[in-house]
């Protein structure tokens, strides 16, 4: 007996000495546990964001991508999906799970695989806030001290909002709010069951569960955590099976954004720094822009298909690159490798060959894995696979290829382009830009077009001269030679004659301004030149609001030699399309700082409300009419496909094809496309502005009219309508083809 009291003696005695260090540990500790003030008054680092006027997110510059919430913001669903994945009893226990505690040391003292936590969710709060993830027994016991803290000082509302929102889940994503657009590109209202259970199960090992570098582990995470939902019938038998079937896609190079405006995002970002400085980064600052979705959208998928219809018209130009693969069977990590410099671009996949015949090519690609190509898929690349290819041309095993999906989940072989391309649109009353693709893909090139590229306009820079030429009592009707021509001036040329042609060497004699417009006539625009003169003409196009320097006063201006950007063509143009005034583009609607105050807002001036008139609207409303018949019967006759009545533009093209543009117009929105290579090169016989940038602009406004009804023709006050011999271009209702024609009231009409 006396044996068996001497160990319990011992016991206690070590008991009583470990019940006093835990008390002395605690009131050690607890004094001087941390403020719950950054808890109460909760300050993120949230980045700069920028959005659509349509509240589309498109960029956010920062440290930390958050996107904060409200607790009623954040769907049921995803709430029971935390839950149900960290501390179903969160609810129900205090800041300690007793229950969850004993669990886990059961579990883990009876399987050695076994690494159960206990931690709560107000535990991990306090973690997150205040301290390390060493695993250290101090450590731990000021988690748990922490927590009892915030379970006094906070409602479990208040503690579930502040983890939503602070918790790390991966890919600079901080909360459930900033992950819904990383890895789905769609806030978490909009997600699916299944999506939420994905994000649900990153807590737990952001990197580990990551679905972007771990695919196949984040899909057992979710799955287990659609379990647990279904356990704990927070879901449906229904709705488990459907989230099973349907487990969401996350894609690997995923911007978390919801539609491609990175230039206009890259735009805001730098006026923002120059602005507010570099605070902007974590203040939470939120940019509304002018861009609309529909209009981002249609513009983004428009240059890039004209982009690549371009590449294409023009053949396969081989590989892009070759590596030496083991001459055994690759490796998956082998083949990773291969493409570790090479970047998927949205639609466009690098792969490594590692087999290929004229039948059938199959190669690894980039987030995807193995596939096979054959049949069509083949096509544009026959040229590579010919017994006879090149070195250089030549597609076999080791080649880095580009491929994209194809009809009924298969693939074809088709190439990064060479070329590159812009458009802007903007409404024309009052200048705000509706849409900005600054370039074929901004992750590869910075460098935005739009705004940046000065490059020749060709002949799109015409109406300006014709416009000139209305004020110096010219007409639409007014007859100019349309035959060659050679001018001298020692000045210019080196002092040799200049014998500029028109575009295939055809040549119609006096013709009517309208119809040489229409057909572009590059010999009556130097005629017109030459009658009002060039010092006139440049002054005046200025009022457009061209850079002066740019376009010297020469005649070769009448062809467009000097030099604009997409942009103030957009800008120029719009002066035609709103009656004759001059707005400015702007793209940032308002600025809102960290608490949603409106600290910025733009007010431009509309036309005919402030915006400066610069010509007369008979002069627009004319030019405007002048520019219809170039869609209805001249060098844009493919905008016929469009089958409205309302819209009016001018294409461009300049020597030897470097340059090709369209600038279109409907009275209320302006678009502008170009493509050229940054390199100024030719870009091909026959891609005109008709055949390379008219078909981008055809597709993009076939989609941003939609909405917009077709304008009526309203002749303004000062224009006549008077019948005339189209022979003579003179008034002649008798003659047996007369046509109606524009006219100034006043002064008459000079042939």
């Amino acid at each position: 007996m006396r044996s068996l009291m001497y160990p319990l003696a011992v016991l206690a005695t070590l008991a009583l000495v470990g019940a006093g260090i835990l008390v002395l540990a605690l009131a050690l500790i607890y004094p001087n546990l941390p403020s719950l003030e950054s808890m109460t008054d909760y300050r993120p680092k949230v980045p700069l964001r920028i959005f659509t006027a349509d509240d589309q997110l498109i960029g956010e510059f920062g440290e930390e991508r958050r996107a904060v919430l409200k607790l009623q913001e954040v769907p049921l669903r995803m709430r029971q999906a935390i839950l149900a994945a960290e501390d179903d009893r969160f609810y129900q226990h205090g800041a300690v799970d007793y229950q969850g505690v004993a669990r886990a040391f059961l579990a883990n003292l009876f399987s050695a695989r076994a690494k159960e936590g206990a931690s709560t969710i107000t535990m991990q709060v306090a973690r997150n806030f205040f301290l390390s993830n060493e695993k250290t027994f101090s450590r731990k016991l000021s988690e748990v001290l922490l927590a009892f803290k915030i379970e006094s000082n906070l409602t479990k509302d208040q503690i579930l909002e502040l983890y939503i929102n602070q918790i790390y889940l991966g890919q600079r994503a901080y909360g459930f709010g900033a992950a819904a657009y990383v890895y789905y590109g769609r806030p978490l209202s909009q997600l699916s069951t299944a999506e939420m259970a994905m994000l649900a199960g990153l807590p737990k090992a952001p990197s580990r569960y990551n679905p972007v570098i771990n695919p196949k582990r984040a899909a057992q995470r979710q799955q287990y955590v659609l379990r647990r939902m279904h356990e704990l019938k927070f879901i449906s038998d229904a709705e488990f099976d459907q989230a099973l079937r349907n487990p969401g896609h996350v894609e690997p190079w995923h911007t978390g954004f919801s539609l491609k405006a990175d230039y206009v995002a890259e735009m805001a970002r730098q006026y923002m720094v120059q602005a507010y400085g570099e605070e902007v980064y974590n203040r939470g600052y939120k940019v509304v822009t002018t861009l609309l979705k529909a209009d981002q959208d249609a513009a983004y998928h428009s240059v890039r298909q004209g982009v690549l219809d371009y590449d294409h018209r023009h053949g396969y130009r081989g590989p892009e690159d070759f590596v030496e693969l083991p001459a055994s069977e690759a490796t998956e990590a082998d083949l990773e490798d291969a493409l570790s410099d090479a970047e998927v671009s949205d639609d466009l996949f690098p792969g490594v060959v590692v087999q290929a015949s004229d039948k059938e090519v199959q190669a690894y690609v980039k987030s995807v894995g193995m596939v096979s190509i054959k049949g069509e898929g083949l096509a544009f690349a026959k040229a590579g696979l010919a017994p006879n290819a090149s070195p250089a041309k030549k597609i076999r095993r080791g080649a880095i290829i580009r491929v994209s999906r194809a009809g009924a989940g298969g693939w074809e072989i088709t190439q990064y382009p060479d070329v590159e391309a812009a458009l802007v649109s903007l409404d024309s009353h009052d200048g705000a830009i509706r849409a900005l693709v600054g370039g074929f893909d901004f992750n590869q090139s910075k460098f935005n077009h739009v705004t940046q590229a000065y490059r020749q306009p060709g002949s799109s820079f015409k109406p300006f001269i014709y416009s000139a030429a209305l004020e110096k009592g010219f007409g639409p009707a007014s007859l100019v030679n349309d035959t060659p021509i050679s001018i001298v001036d020692p000045t210019q040329n080196n002092g040799e004659p200049w014998e500029p042609h028109n575009y295939e060497n055809e040549y119609l004699g006096p013709i009517r301004l309208r119809v040489a417009l229409a057909k572009s006539k590059n010999m009556v625009a130097i005629r017109l030149l030459q009658a009002i003169g060039p010092v006139y003409a440049h002054d005046y196009a200025m009022r457009f609001g061209f850079d002066p320097d740019k376009h010297p006063p020469y005649l070769s201006m009448a062809l467009g030699s000097g030099l604009a950007t997409p942009l103030q063509m957009a800008s120029a143009y719009a002066v035609f399309a709103n009656g004759g005034f001059r707005v400015k583009p702007f793209y940032i609607d308002r600025v809102l700082d960290g608490k949603g105050n409106v600290i910025s807002k733009s007010h431009p001036a509309v036309a005919g409300e402030g915006a400066e008139a610069v010509i007369d609207p008979r002069n627009a409303f004319i030019m405007t009419s002048m520019m219809r018949d170039v869609i209805r019967m001249g060098t844009a006759t493919k905008a016929l496909s469009l089958g409205r009545n309302d819209l009016a533009g001018k294409t461009g093209t300049t020597n030897d094809h470097v340059d090709a543009w369209f600038t279109g117009f409907q009275p209320s929105l302006v678009a502008v496309a170009w493509v050229g290579f940054d390199k100024p090169a030719s870009l091909g016989a026959n891609e005109t502005g008709a055949q390379a940038a008219l078909p981008i602009w055809i597709s993009y406004m076939g989609q941003a009219l939609k909405t917009i009804p077709e304008s009526p023709v309203v002749v303004p006050p000062g224009v006549s309508v008077v019948s005339i011999n189209p022979g003579t271009g003179k008034p002649d209702p008798a003659a047996s083809d007369h046509i109606d024609e524009y006219f100034y009231s006043d002064p008459a009409p000079v042939n």
